[in-house]
């Protein structure tokens, strides 16, 4: 709290005299008009509010590393907007993917339950580390799921032979209309409490660095339970929504949340969404995934840096 308290007083002062910065640690404080900020972080959430929604992969994991390396606010208020904009950014979008049958309550709820405990446990450790040691797991967690994303093979319709016996108790099963294809897919899942584990990690991570959780929701949803990849991503991004109320209310009441930062970032982010959530029916996520990756390689290896102290 006392760092937040310290951050947060740098935070005034530095708006008070006008040529804003949100110091994050030391350096020279630009002769920048406070306006230009929150209008640079509505662009730059506009544009990830598209391409969150159409890669699955929550506004938050693009968010933080971005703004946190190349940005010259707090850590800590970097993390707290990020998990209320990755929060918005499903809520913005859930409505239109709940209306068209792509994301599933049924196959959400469930794993939002050990997500949403975890991402809370996630948020007070993250609030208590240093924001070096969190700035270098950062980065080491950003290039991580930069190669697993490389590395993952999304299948469009993976094979489920049978529903497991959580599955089928829980009635985790749907239907949807591919529009690209041009008939209807019916589904249902297996692995369901390996998915509700590794929800649970993905959880603590989530909270931990203020990411969010769509980059593993995707995988874990489609790789391991073996939903077809368009109900994966709608839902990974449902379920976000979900774990992420949680975690938020740490970072409200450590004072992390600044609105500031929140309001502009929240605003680019859910109109971005929104239209991210209409093209998602036409488009598939391979065509902004490479994007997606270059981005984050480029974030994480600056996060990395930041929190070795070799670039500041």
């Amino acid at each position: 709290m006392n760092r937040l308290l310290a951050a947060t007083g740098t935070f005034t002062v530095a708006l008070s005299t006008l040529p804003t910065t949100a110091l994050a640690a030391g350096g020279g404080t630009p002769s920048v008009a406070w306006w230009v900020w929150p209008v640079l972080l509505f662009s730059i959430c506009f544009a990830i509010g598209i391409i969150a929604v159409l890669a699955g992969v929550g506004g938050g994991v693009l968010f933080v590393p971005i703004v946190g390396s190349f940005l010259p606010f707090h850590l800590d208020f970097v993390r707290g907007a990020g998990i209320m904009l990755a929060l918005c950014s499903s809520l913005a979008a859930g409505p239109n993917l709940l209306r068209g049958g792509l994301a599933s309550l049924r196959l959400s709820l469930p794993l939002a339950v050990t997500g949403s405990v975890a991402a809370m446990a996630g948020a007070m450790l993250g609030l208590a580390l240093p924001t070096r040691v969190v700035q270098t797991a950062l980065g080491l967690i950003i290039l991580g799921i930069v190669f697993l994303m490389w590395k993952a093979k999304k299948s469009e319709l993976p094979e489920v032979g049978t529903a497991d016996w959580l599955a089928r108790a829980l009635g985790i099963r749907g239907a949807f209309y591919d529009v690209a294809r041009g008939y209807e897919v019916e589904w249902t899942v297996h692995r369901t409490h390996v998915g509700m584990w590794l929800s649970a990690l993905v959880g603590v991570m989530g909270g931990l660095f203020g990411i969010g959780a769509g980059w593993a929701n995707v995988p874990m949803l489609n790789l391991v339970m073996g939903t077809p990849l368009k109900v994966a991503v709608a839902s990974g991004g449902f379920l976000i929504s979900m774990v992420n109320s949680a975690a938020a209310w740490i970072y409200i009441n450590q004072g992390a949340v600044l609105p500031i930062l929140v309001a502009p970032s929240v605003l680019g982010v859910v109109l971005g969404a929104r239209l991210g959530a209409r093209l998602l029916r036409r488009m598939h996520g391979s065509v902004v995934r490479k994007v997606v990756i270059a981005l984050l390689a480029v974030a994480g290896a600056r996060a990395l840096a930041k929190g070795f102290g070799i670039w500041d």
